[in-house]
């Protein structure tokens, strides 16, 4: 069995609330994953940083901060995959990630990453400052459609956030 192949079994725990054969699952793959993520091969640290989220790995935080970082655009796209599926019931990851994921929204050179980006923070807590960030980015016409698009549903969704607490 593969790391990607664990990992989508991972999931599939996961979904259906098997905690204890996932902890299992956990244990046996959490050498090989960390091994992944220091490969020097972009496709295996991808792998490792989308497993992170497959195997609802909050405790691997330090390897998501490296994922964002990497120079690769497949392996932060996958970190931020894995962000925004672990970010679903606990905001608190976005938040502690806010700045690193306005500076990839704000000035990554892929498309994918920013798009990417600006959906993890749909997970997070409505900041005033990330609502300015999405909406001049949703307005600015020397932007791609697709961001100002997802920018434009992002800021709207934490503005009713923001509105109803």
């Amino acid at each position: 069995m593969t790391l990607s192949e664990a990992a989508a079994e991972a999931a599939g725990l996961a979904d259906r609330g098997a905690e204890r054969e996932l902890a299992q699952l956990r244990g046996r793959w959490g050498d090989e994953l960390e091994a992944a993520a220091r490969s020097s091969d972009f496709r295996e640290r991808a792998v490792a940083y989308r497993a992170l989220g497959q195997f609802r790995w909050r405790q691997k935080q330090e390897l998501l901060r490296r994922g964002l970082e990497d120079e690769s655009p497949a392996c932060r796209g996958s970190a931020l995959v894995s962000i925004e599926l672990l970010s679903r019931d606990h905001p608190g990851l976005v938040n502690s990630f806010r700045p690193l994921l306005h500076t990839l929204l704000n000035a990554d050179g892929n498309p994918a990453v920013r798009r990417l980006a600006a959906l993890c923070l749909t997970n997070g807590s409505p900041h005033r400052d990330t609502i300015v960030l999405l909406e001049h980015l949703s307005e600015d016409d020397e932007e791609p459609p697709e961001l100002r698009a997802v920018a434009k549903r992002v800021a709207a969704t934490l503005k009713k956030a923001a509105a109803s607490r």
